[in-house]
């Protein structure tokens, strides 16, 4: 799981470079630029956003942001040199930046991001310059010392480049510096020269190495932290505490260990911090009390660490809480019933650690939540009925537990459902009719129980789109696994913004249980599944001549059954089929090979009665069918003259036994007299 905090530059300069109107009437525009903008923009510069000096007619401001231009910039740009705020983003210009827009000499605003420009940044640029925005470009090579420097700059901007080096310390009082997804090394400097006025600072996936520095703390107007994807070691210093101002802390995927830190902020209670992402990292030690203090708390992700103790019953105290992912730690107890105190919750993941004791009923409190994961816990007990309220619920795993008792209606209620696993629990009973008939539902995962009974036929399977209706190949690498990929950003209004995506494959899994029957028509020719797999339970009949039909298969498992008949040719044209398995049934026939069966190695062992074609003409394998077809005819003769030796010989020996035995002889000859 990534948690992507991303921080648009954009947001705070929109002031600077929008809303320009053109004031011809009273002083028109200055021939020399407008000659200019005429060989920037042949096709007229009207209704593009200009600025124009009342004092000079001179062009101060040009905004042509999304305009779909591309090429090298035009040298007349050059004589524009009266700019003071020029915003050529989101276009498709390219090469390296003209020598000339170190030349304007009142440039205050230069915005270039999200172009295709190369080369080094300039050295020199205006000494009034405040806004550098250069993001989502290609530029390679170093900071120029200059930047460092520039003491009119306050806002800087320099990610996603392909830029070197080690971050100095600036001199300047920055308020904004973005330098995220670069290539960055050496340590972090404290930015002491910003300190009082620098709010956000971003210099996430880099190569930074060392421990944080506790003095990054004393910048105190800091808003925003996010040093997340380096390659950060050593423990958190306990007088690394921030402001009360904090909004964002992310320092995820990186390696750093020691206890989690006590104190992150000065006075919790009164913290406007939002999110807290430690995830990935080596952290370990109890949760402390401290951050249950966070009031204004929206996402809580310690994931993948090495967290121990219980979940504190006092998380109930946050209530702005709408994620929180304890997964992949060594938490154990139970699941505290205040948690349902956190009513805004979308997202509970907990899945991969040590929590026992039973599914809270009180669940069904948080009516909001769409994610649920418990899996890979020793929980027991059986699924609540009351969690029929959480009728939000989008994803559930609860595989790898120790749940038991039937599939309830619970589920039946939880309509928007997209992904659910109970695979590996001790669950039984039959599968109720109304499993498959959820209309969003995307996965079922039922292997690994004792559930029995036949596989529900009917219209059932009809009702979801997924399993119905073709759809773009899924990126997961896995067919039975969840890929649940979280995002929390929080926006420039200090909202939580939370998305999902669930990377999975469209299928059904019921192996491994004590199903019986054979597999019902409903199931047979879902255009839209990826995955069916029925292997490891009593089910027979013949394959269904449907399966032909299934396009989008990917993986298909019947072994380990009692299923009879001959192999469909039609099956291996399947264009998708990466894993077909029939072994170990009762299949009989002949498996051609032309129809590309040999993609599948083994998929048909464990099957005396089927013969794998290997020439193109059928007459290896009738021969081979015809001999055993004989050898079962002999086997069957001979078996009728061994009954019938050991019948007689059993019946001599046994008037023999009789006439040879002396108590035996003497009472028969008693009876006759």
């Amino acid at each position: 799981m990534k948690v992507m905090q991303r921080i648009e530059a954009g947001c705070f300069f929109w002031f600077l470079v929008c809303g320009f109107t053109t004031n011809y009437a009273a002083v028109p525009l200055d021939p020399r630029d407008k000659a200019a903008l005429l060989e920037l923009i042949p096709s007229g510069y009207q209704q593009l956003g200009l600025g124009i000096s009342n004092r000079t007619g001179r062009l101060t401001s040009l905004n042509l942001t999304a305009l779909n231009l591309s090429g090298q910039l035009h040298p007349s740009l050059c004589n524009l040199s009266s700019l003071e705020t020029l915003v050529l983003s989101r276009n498709a210009f390219r090469g390296s930046l003209p020598f000339c827009f170190t030349l304007f000499p009142n440039l205050a605003v230069l915005d270039l991001s999200h172009n295709l420009f190369t080369g080094q940044i300039p050295a020199n640029f205006s000494l009034k310059l405040q806004t550098l925005i250069l993001g989502s470009n290609h530029f390679h090579g170093e900071i120029p010392t200059t930047l460092y420097r520039l003491m009119s700059l306050s806002r800087l901007d320099l990610s996603h480049n392909h830029l070197t080096g080690i971050v100095a310390d600036f001199h300047q009082s920055l308020v904004y510096l973005n330098l995220e997804s670069n290539l960055f090394s050496g340590t972090l400097p404290c930015f002491s020269s910003s300190s009082p006025s620098l709010s956000v600072l971003n210099l996430a996936n880099n190569s930074i190495v060392g421990g944080i520095p506790a003095c990054i703390s004393t910048c105190r107007g800091l808003t925003r932290l996010n040093l997340s994807f380096n390659q950060l070691h050593y423990g958190i210093s306990p007088r690394l505490v921030f402001s009360d101002k904090l909004v964002v802390l992310d320092l995820s995927f990186n390696f750093l260990s020691g206890n989690l830190p006590g104190n992150i902020v000065e006075a919790p209670d009164k913290s406007s911090l939002l999110l807290l992402d430690l995830s990935n990292n080596q952290l370990s030690g109890d949760i402390p009390w401290s951050i249950t203090e966070l009031k204004n708390l929206k996402a809580l992700l310690l994931s993948h660490n090495l967290v121990t103790g219980q979940i504190p019953e006092r998380i109930g105290n946050l209530t702005y809480l709408q994620v929180i992912d304890l997964s992949h730690n060594a938490l154990s107890g139970s699941i505290p019933l205040n948690i349902v105190g956190c009513f805004q919750l979308v997202a509970l993941k907990l899945d991969h650690n040590n929590i026992s004791g039973e599914i809270p009923p009180e669940l069904d409190a948080l009516d909001s939540l769409k994610i649920l994961a418990l899996s890979n816990n020793p929980i027991s007990g059986e699924i609540p009925l009351t969690l029929a309220g959480c009728k939000s619920l989008e994803v559930v795993d609860l595989s790898y537990n120790n749940l038991s008792g039937s599939l309830n209606e619970a589920i039946s209620k939880w309509s928007k459902l997209r992904f659910l696993s109970l695979s590996h629990n001790m669950l039984n009973g039959s599968l109720p009719t109304w499993l498959f008939t959820l209309k969003a539902i995307q996965s079922i995962h039922l292997s690994a129980n004792s559930l029995s009974g036949y596989i529900p036929d009917g219209s059932s399977f009809n009702t979801s789109s997924s399993f119905n209706q073709t759809h773009p190949s899924s990126s997961s690498s896995s067919f039975t696994s969840l890929d649940l990929r979280l995002s929390a950003v929080v926006s420039d209004k200090t909202e939580l913004i939370f998305k999902y995506d669930v990377l999975t494959t469209t299928g059904i899994d019921v192996s491994d249980n004590l199903l019986s029957g054979g597999i019902p028509a409903g199931l047979i020719g879902l255009p839209g599944l990826e995955y069916l797999n029925l292997s490891y339970n009593c089910l027979d009949g013949q394959i269904p001549v449907g399966l032909g039909k299934m396009w989008s298969l990917k993986a298909l498992d019947l072994s380990h059954n009692a299923f009879s008949g001959s192999v469909q040719d039609n099956i291996s044209s399947l264009g998708n089929l990466l894993l077909l398995n029939m072994s170990y049934n009762s299949l009989s026939g002949i498996v051609p090979t032309r129809e590309g069966y040999t993609r599948f190695p083994g998929a048909f062992a464990g099957n005396p009665g089927l013969c794998l074609e290997e020439s193109e003409n059928k007459h290896v394998c009738d021969m081979m069918l015809g001999r055993r077809r004989r050898r079962r005819d002999e086997h069957g003769l001979i078996s009728v003259w061994i009954f019938c030796v050991t019948t007689l010989f059993s019946f001599y020996a046994g008037v023999f036994g009789l006439c040879c035995y002396a108590q035996s002889r003497n009472y028969i000859l008693q009876t006759k007299n």
